[in-house]
């Protein structure tokens, strides 16, 4: 790995384009646990969520950040974070992952986690909006209105909350996968959906209803300059992950391609080759792999080596996904930039590409990518120190 390359990577302000917000109490190791891991339950009896390439992770990148050895035991790690208290560990792990602008998604538990403008400021960095299609349609559904106002309704609320957003995301990978029409439904298919949907409450499932969004969202998207974001490969236990596969979506992102939208395709693991296809052959499309990163471990290297096989340089981007742990904000820049140096380290010690081509590069996925497909964003220095 190039010493030269390394320094260059650690002093790169991240724009982590897909992130969360956080949870700002003081944590026992049930709930710490539960937010290193995608599952729901706890871990099987006699065993912890530590015991992962994530656990791993979380030793030996944020131990050294609360003034332990790396690799400490989970145990002390915990200690250790409860004496020094949320506030200050929040504090630390997020400058120590030398950031330079989030963009968050604040349709996900937001009850639960600090806000958009909350994360920014214990990073020390601006901070920017992602609205879920999905949230604000269920809104709009909980807001008394009926089916023949709906479609109306959720254009009206859409447009008002993105007033100072700079993308849009959809989870339609949670909410039936990608196997379904790409063609934007009519009028009167919206509102008999409306009609279904209504009378029967719950959360948004209705593939009508789920295109209809889409569609709506990415008129709102083009007409503001932004990007549609849309998860896709692995999550959490509410989807099946074959239907997740970007490929499956071709034909959708091929119709907003024509309507001049671009789509960002966030996570991709295990598809990420299948999205850096898609990222190679349209001009529209661009990805990233995201929580993979922190999750992976130690394998992460491999897995941004994958993501680099085939898709331009310019197509790709960072994204942590980190939701309620500061620890995930940290791992993710660490593994990213340690990952990228050993990849591109590589190359260049393989004389596959000079030293000014792999600052380039690094430059283009961590930071300008994201300026150039983000409206209003522009790269910065980093808030603190990254961790070594």
């Amino acid at each position: 790995m190039s010493p030269e390359l390394e320094t260059f990577l650690r002093d790169l302000p991240l724009t982590d384009h897909h992130c969360h917000g956080l949870v700002e109490g003081d944590l026992d190791r049930p709930a710490f646990e539960d937010l290193i891991s995608e599952g729901f339950d706890p871990p099987p009896a006699g065993t912890s969520h530590f015991e992962s390439p994530l656990g791993l992770a979380v030793r030996r990148w944020c131990a050294p950040v609360l003034d332990l050895e790396p690799l400490a035991d989970p145990e002390r790690y915990l200690e250790r974070r409860a004496e020094l208290g949320a506030e200050e560990v929040n504090r630390r792990l997020l400058r120590a992952a030398g950031l330079g602008h989030l963009i968050v998604d604040s349709g996900y538990r937001s009850s639960e986690v600090t806000g958009v403008e909350r994360t920014g400021e214990l990073a020390g960095v601006p901070a920017s909006e992602v609205v879920r299609l999905e949230a604000v349609a269920e809104e709009v559904a909980a807001s008394g209105v009926d089916a023949a106002g709906y479609a109306d309704a959720f254009r009206e609320e859409l447009e008002r909350r993105c007033e100072r957003a700079v993308g849009l995301k959809t989870i339609v990978a949670y909410r039936g996968g990608f196997a379904f029409d790409p063609r934007p439904p009519t009028a009167a298919e919206v509102v008999r959906a409306a009609e279904r949907w209504l009378a029967a409450t719950g959360r948004l499932t209705d593939p009508v209803l789920l295109r209809f969004g889409i569609y709506a969202g990415a008129e709102l998207a083009r007409d503001r300059g932004m990007p549609l974001q849309v998860h896709s490969g692995w999550g959490d236990p509410d989807l099946t992950l074959h239907l997740a596969n970007p490929s499956l979506l071709s034909d959708l992102v091929k119709e907003l391609g024509r309507m001049g939208v671009n789509v960002v395709f966030l996570h991709c693991y295990p598809y990420h080759r299948e999205a850096a296809y898609l990222a190679a052959v349209l001009p529209n499309v661009s990805f990233d792999v995201g929580e993979a990163i922190t999750y992976l471990g130690p394998s992460a290297t491999r897995l941004l080596a994958e993501a680099l096989e085939l898709a331009p340089f310019t197509k790709q981007l960072y994204s942590s996904d980190a939701f309620g742990l500061t620890e995930l904000y940290l791992v993710g820049a660490a593994q990213f930039r340690r990952g990228l140096a050993e990849v591109l380290g590589a190359w260049i010690a393989d004389g596959r590409c000079s030293a000014a081509d792999a600052e380039r590069i690094a430059r283009l996925v961590a930071v300008e990518n994201a300026a150039r497909i983000y409206p209003g964003r522009s790269p910065r220095s980093p808030a603190g120190d990254p961790v070594r």
